[in-house]
């Protein structure tokens, strides 16, 4: 069956749209996609090389795993030598490094790292190890909050208290007012289609209130990105600031009220370090006091913590004699470099053998740029 979302005849149509409204534009509009998975797709189906010059597409950092800290990776690492300790995690993680090495190293070496597809494997994993701690990392957006706040409450049903979460789970919208307050020019964004299924539009009003900054969800498809540009730079041509949606067929405006409620029946809003742009204050979750016995950093009395706690401070002097090298993810993550800024990109960062985050994910930037070498490949040098 034909798929119009890539009907040539249709993106032909938005494409020539696209080239008249830029012509009423008097500068390069800077248009960030958030999304990595957006990312990929605008590579993958060349869409940069359509567009005009005038027009320059930024990622953005829309990748939890690339966002996520160096010292939670740490932390997991170590916490994976401890006795009796089974992590579970997404296969992503797996590779990223930390100080001293990865997750798969430290399985390679005997730590026992399950990678799972669903936080409730992990219930599985605790039910049949009752004398092992099993801990899932809980690392990703609004997508994947609510299969943890499920799994939380299906561990309380059952009385499985081996179940633990390492949590480093985020949230969107207070990223992008990060990014709209730093020394970043921006003018508009492509919101991220399956964090807004979940959340819907209202978390964004205040780009276009506050900062008088676009905002259009789109889809994954190559004609809904282009449709989402097209609206945004019709925007910026009217003199408009709003938050539009062209992927109706997946999100609402409301979202997913079920999801939503689950997030917050069993997380609160705390300041969160994101890889990149820094400490962002309401841009984590942690748990409510009444589910802490489900957070493995508030459990003080587990030997397993302590251990953990104790080699994070060496750790961390240990850091501070040894900087992180010469890895730019975090600039990368806030547009203000691209890969090929980098000096490791392509030489000794690959995906066979990763310095940073950007490289190591699916959703990753630098994984795109390698990847896609070549096509789509109108990369845009500032």
């Amino acid at each position: 069956m034909k798929n119009r979302y890539r009907d040539p005849l249709l993106i032909q149509k938005v494409t020539q749209k696209i080239h008249q409204v830029t012509e009423s534009l008097d500068r390069t509009v800077r248009l960030m996609e958030v999304c990595g998975t957006h990312t990929h797709s605008i590579f993958h189906f060349g869409i940069r090389d359509l567009l005009p010059e005038k027009v320059e597409l930024i990622s953005g950092p829309g990748c939890p795993v690339c966002v996520t800290p160096m010292e939670f990776i740490d932390q997991a690492i170590l916490l994976s030598r401890q006795p009796d300790v089974i992590i579970t995690t997404f296969g992503d993680l797996m590779r990223v490094p930390g100080k001293r090495g990865s997750l798969l190293q430290a399985k390679a070496e005997g730590a026992d790292v399950e990678i799972l597809y669903s936080p409730l494997d992990s219930l599985k994993l605790a039910r049949e190890n009752p004398e092992k701690l099993v801990v899932f990392l809980g690392v990703g957006f609004e997508t994947t909050i609510p299969l943890s706040a499920l799994a939380i409450q299906q561990a309380e049903v059952e009385g499985i208290r081996n179940f633990k979460i390492l949590n480093a789970h985020k949230i969107v919208p207070p990223a992008l007012r990060a990014l709209t307050t730093q020394d970043i020019r921006l003018d508009g964004f492509i919101l991220p289609g399956h964090v807004s299924a979940i959340i819907g539009l209202k978390p964004y009003h205040f780009l276009a209130e506050e900062f008088g900054m676009p905002g259009v969800v789109a889809g994954f498809e190559p004609l809904e990105i282009l449709l989402g540009i097209l609206k945004i730079l019709e925007q910026l041509s009217e003199g408009r600031a709003e938050i539009e949606n062209v992927y109706r067929r997946v999100v609402c405006s409301e979202g997913n009220r079920r999801a939503v409620e689950m997030i917050n029946k069993y997380f609160v809003l705390t300041e969160s370090e994101w890889r990149g742009l820094g400490m962002i204050p309401d841009s984590g979750l942690m748990l409510k006091d009444e589910w802490k016995d489900f957070d493995l950093l508030t459990q003080e009395n587990l030997d397993a913590v302590k251990a953990v706690q104790e080699e994070m401070e060496q750790l961390s002097e240990y850091s501070s004699q040894n900087m992180d090298g010469p890895c730019i993810c975090g600039l990368i993550l806030t547009g203000r470099k691209i890969p090929l800024d980098c000096p490791s990109f392509d030489k000794v960062c690959t995906p066979e053998s990763p310095l940073g985050a950007c490289m190591v994910s699916a959703e990753g930037t630098c994984a795109a740029y390698y990847r896609y070498r070549g096509r789509g490949g109108r990369f845009h040098v500032r």
